[in-house]
């Protein structure tokens, strides 16, 4: 009986741990290129898997994505539902009206209609998402749109390697 009491603090730490790193909080690595320059390959970073059920998804916000065809992925949202997506000129434009991207990006992005993905306009609950790395990047334009059930939360924070430790932009 006295080895289960002291036992009990050590339970409750790692019931803790596994609870907040299953329903809040994990690390994820990038995986490849398409996220450069903003992350690069083998970074890690946080993944807050609750932002979303109180928050909505923002325009740029960087998610990991639970995509069918693949391992999860790292992207930036371009696209919200209810929105049209082109890009004209390596400029993008929302329902018509150009965005300016505040982030780095690699490469140019070649000319891209949301039509394409077979919508019009974005759908409720779907989102369109590319990497920054525009040359190199399977993304929605390639992909297609994302559901929102497929966006496992928010990966903003990178904690390795030291030097790149905090927001990613």
């Amino acid at each position: 009986m006295k080895i289960f009491k002291e036992l009990i603090p050590y339970i409750c730490v790692i019931i803790f741990v596994i609870l907040l790193r299953t329903f809040i909080i994990t690390p994820i690595q990038v995986d490849g290129e398409s996220m450069v320059p903003t992350l690069q390959n083998n970074e890690l970073m946080l993944l807050n898997k609750i932002t979303y059920k109180f928050n909505k998804i923002k325009r740029f916000d960087i998610v990991v994505v639970e995509h069918h065809t693949s391992d999860p992925i790292i992207k930036r949202v371009i696209g919200l539902p209810g929105e049209t997506v082109e890009y004209k000129n390596n400029k993008l434009y929302i329902n018509g009206k150009y965005v300016k991207e505040n982030f780095k990006r690699n490469g140019k992005t070649d000319d891209y209609h949301i039509s394409k993905t077979g919508y019009d306009v974005i759908p409720k609950d779907k989102y369109f998402v590319v990497g920054d790395n525009r040359i190199n990047s399977s993304d929605s334009r390639i992909i297609g749109l994302i559901d929102k059930k497929e966006i496992s939360g928010k990966a903003n924070f990178v904690i390795f390697p030291f030097n790149k430790f905090g927001f990613a932009k």
